[in-house]
């Protein structure tokens, strides 16, 4: 597809819009339009957010099961998704949910 196509009459302003609206997100036009957010789509950050849960889950799992004086595990890290700074852990650490409750801590 030659753009100057436009210019020579042979291309509608219609037809161009379209040929835009629908280029994949391996083109230029896109990644330099949406920088890093252009290569994840909905599957990818459907599959990022699964992979998050199943962590989190092993996670309380193995924190649960764990021996009463034994050293907790780190909570995991999310996937980085790009174009996503990531956060702070906004969690309380086991001690600071200790000290809630009242009991001793690790």
């Amino acid at each position: 597809m030659d753009l100057l196509d436009y210019y020579r009459g042979k291309l509608t302003p219609r037809r161009l819009r379209v040929l835009i609206r629908h280029l994949p997100r391996e083109s230029a036009l896109v990644r330099a339009l949406h920088g890093e957010a252009a290569e994840w789509g909905l599957t990818e950050h459907l599959l990022a957010g699964a992979v998050d849960e199943l962590a989190v889950g092993n996670w309380l799992f193995v924190a649960a099961n764990s021996a009463e004086g034994a050293d907790q595990p780190d909570r995991p890290r999310p996937v980085p998704r790009p174009g996503v700074e990531p956060e702070p852990d906004p969690a309380a650490s086991t001690d600071e949910i200790a000290a809630f409750f009242g009991t001793p801590g690790r």
